[in-house]
């Protein structure tokens, strides 16, 4: 991960994760690490964790990962279908076809973008 995002690793977030208020507070630790990288979005499955009223103040929004893979979609339509090919190529043991690894994608929630990919890749 870090080869492919030199910059993913977030430090210097230590010290505010007490000022934090989420419903449960071992989650602040992922706030505090966001609002210190200047992210815009949480993914994550546990949405009800973060809720829209404890993140608006920091500019932050909790997405689920098919809503985060959709709105990827909507931003670069032409680039998202090209990586999910070259996913696909790239996965050697086993071989997956496209069809393989959105089933895949399909199992583990990401449904809305699964149908959109599909749309886009003329599945």
């Amino acid at each position: 991960m870090i080869r492919a995002v030199p910059d993913c690793l977030v430090t210097g977030y230590e010290g505010l994760v007490a000022s934090f208020e989420l419903p449960d507070p071992d989650d602040r630790h992922v706030l505090a690490a966001a609002d210190r990288a200047g992210a815009q979005v949480i993914v994550t499955a546990n949405t009800r964790h973060f809720p829209d009223k404890a993140l608006e103040q920091f500019g932050i929004e909790a997405q689920d990962a098919d809503e985060f893979v959709v709105n990827l979609i909507d931003i670069d339509a032409a680039t998202v279908p090209g990586v999910v090919t070259a996913q696909a190529a790239d996965l050697r043991n086993p071989p997956t076809t496209i069809e393989q690894l959105l089933a895949l994608f399909e199992r583990q929630g990401l449904n809305r973008a699964v149908t959109a990919l599909r749309s886009w890749l003329e599945l």
